[in-house]
C-alpha cells in the first residue's frame, strides 16, 4: 500500500512538472489550506507504559481540516463560475506538498504523521480525483448528470465511495500494523463506525468547500473552514478526556503491583494479550475498549485481601475465593466512574464460562495463562495444557484455542519464571 501511494505521488509530481501548474493561485490556496490543516492537527501523545492503547480512541483523522481541503480540491470543477483545468496529477502533487509542509513542525517535535497517514491521504484523495476530474474535464459529468439534484446525488455517491475507500485502507493498514492477524470484517466495521464522527464532518466540509469556491471563488475557503475547526476543537477535548481516563485506569492497574499483590507487569501483559485474543475473536471498537480496561483492572479486588496471594496467582485459588475477589474488584471499578460494562466484566471473570460474556471469558483465560506460565515446569505449553483441561467449567474452548493461535503468531511473549 505504501508502494502504491509512492507510485501515485511520483506520477503526480512528474505529471505536474511536465504539463505545468494550472491555476497557480488555486494550487497555492489549497496547498496552504492543507498545510495549515496539518499544522493545526492533533497527535496523540506518546503512550505511557501501561496506558491503554489498542482499544482506545485512535486518531481516525488527526488533521480533519487538511483532509477536507484535499477532498475539496479533488472535487473542484469551477471557481467563481469559470471552469478549472487542473487534473489528477496536480491534485496529488499539491496534496503531498501541502501535507509534507504542514508536517514539518510536528516532525521537529518527534510527533509527525507516519507513513500510514500520508499513504491514506494520497490514495483517498487520488481515488476521489480519479472519479471526478476526468468526468468533469471531458464534459461527461455535465452531459449525463447535469446540475441541481442529480449533481448533489452524484457527489453524495462519490463521498460514500471515497469514505468506503478510506475505511478499507485504514483497516488494511491497522490489520498489518497489529501483527496478530485480526479478522478483517470487524476491523473494517470499526473503521466504518468511526466515519460517523469526524469523518462525516470532513466529507461534508470538503463538498461544501468545493461548491462554495465554484460559486464565490477562493474567498469561500476561510468561511467554510470555521465549522470544521470548531468541530476539531470539540473532538480534541473529547480525546483528551479519553486519554485522562486511560491514565487513571493505568494508575489503578499498577496499584496492585506497587502494593506487592501482583507481579510487576502482570496487568499490562494480561491487557495486551486479552486485546490480541479479542481481536482474533472478532471484537472491535467499544467492546475492545471494555475488554482492555477490564483486563487492566481485573486484579484490583486483591487490594482488599489481608494476606496477598502468593505471586498474585488467583487462578490457583478456590472458586469461592476467586469469586469474592472478583466481586470486590467490580465494586472498586464502579467507584472510579468507568463504564458499567467494565465493572461487569471484572466481577464476572470468576463465573463458569458458560455464564460469562465473551470479554469476561477472555480475561479469565488470559489471566490464568499468565499466572500459570510464570511458575512451574513447562512454561507456556504446560499452561495451555492446563487451560485445555479446564474447558469443562472454567475456560471457554474457543478462547483457549484463540489464545494458542495468538501465542503461535508471537502476540505476546510468555512471562519467564522468576
Amino acid at each position: 500500500m505504501h508502494g502504491a501511494a509512492a507510485a501515485l505521488t511520483l506520477a503526480g509530481v512528474v505529471g505536474t512538472l511536465r504539463y505545468g501548474v494550472h491555476e497557480p493561485g488555486h494550487a497555492l490556496a489549497f496547498g496552504v489550506l492543507i498545510a495549515l490543516g496539518e499544522l493545526a492537527g492533533w497527535r496523540a501523545p506518546p503512550r505511557a507504559e501501561g496506558l491503554p492503547g489498542p482499544g482506545q480512541l485512535r486518531d481516525r483523522e488527526p488533521a480533519p481540516l487538511a483532509a477536507a481541503g484535499a477532498l475539496a480540491y479533488a472535487l473542484l470543477g469551477e471557481s467563481a463560475g469559470y471552469d478549472t483545468t487542473h487534473g489528477v496529477s496536480q491534485i496529488v502533487a499539491v496534496v503531498v506538498a501541502g501535507s509534507l509542509a504542514g508536517a514539518v513542525p510536528h516532525l521537529a517535535r518527534g510527533s509527525g504523521p507516519g507513513r500510514d497517514h500520508l499513504a491514506r491521504r494520497v490514495l483517498t484523495t487520488g481515488f476521489a480525483a480519479l472519479c471526478f476530474q476526468p468526468l468533469y474535464n471531458t464534459g461527461l459529468l455535465d452531459r449525463y448528470v447535469g446540475q441541481g439534484a442529480a449533481l448533489a446525488l452524484f457527489l453524495l455517491l462519490l463521498l460514500v465511495l471515497t469514505a468506503l475507500c478510506d475505511a478499507v485502507l485504514a483497516a488494511l493498514l491497522l490489520r498489518a500494523r497489529t501483527g496478530t492477524g485480526p479478522p478483517f470484517g470487524p476491523v473494517l466495521g470499526d473503521e466504518l463506525r468511526g466515519l460517523l464522527g469526524i469523518g462525516s464532518a470532513v466529507c461534508a466540509t470538503g463538498v461544501v468547500m468545493s461548491l462554495g469556491v465554484a460559486a464565490a471563488g477562493l474567498w469561500a475557503l476561510p468561511v467554510f473552514c470555521v465549522p470544521l475547526l470548531l468541530t476539531q476543537v470539540s473532538y480534541r477535548r473529547y480525546a483528551a478526556v479519553r486519554v485522562t481516563n486511560g491514565q487513571t485506569i493505568a494508575s489503578l492497574a499498577r496499584a496492585t503491583e506497587i502494593a506487592g499483590y501482583t507481579p510487576v507487569g502482570h496487568a499490562r501483559r494480561v491487557a495486551a494479550l486479552s486485546t490480541a485474543v479479542g481481536r482474533e475473536l472478532g471484537l472491535s471498537g467499544p467492546d475492545l475498549t471494555v475488554l482492555e480496561y477490564a483486563a487492566l483492572m481485573h486484579d484490583i479486588g486483591q487490594l482488599s485481601l489481608v494476606d496477598p496471594v502468593p505471586a498474585g496467582a488467583t487462578a490457583v485459588l478456590p472458586a469461592e475465593e476467586q469469586r469474592r475477589i472478583a466481586l470486590l474488584g467490580g465494586a472498586v471499578v464502579r467507584r472510579t466512574g468507568v463504564r458499567e460494562a467494565v465493572a461487569l466484566v471484572v466481577e464476572r471473570q470468576a463465573d463458569p464460562y458458560r455464564e460469562q460474556p465473551l470479554p469476561a471469558r477472555i480475561v479469565r483465560t488470559v489471566n490464568a495463562y499468565d499466572d500459570l506460565a510464570g511458575g512451574g515446569p513447562g512454561g507456556a505449553l504446560a499452561a495451555l495444557e492446563r487451560l485445555r483441561l479446564g474447558t469443562a467449567r472454567d475456560h471457554c474452548p474457543e478462547v483457549v484455542e484463540s489464545l494458542a493461535r495468538v501465542l503461535a503468531n508471537g502476540g505476546v511473549a510468555p512471562r519467564r519464571p522468576g
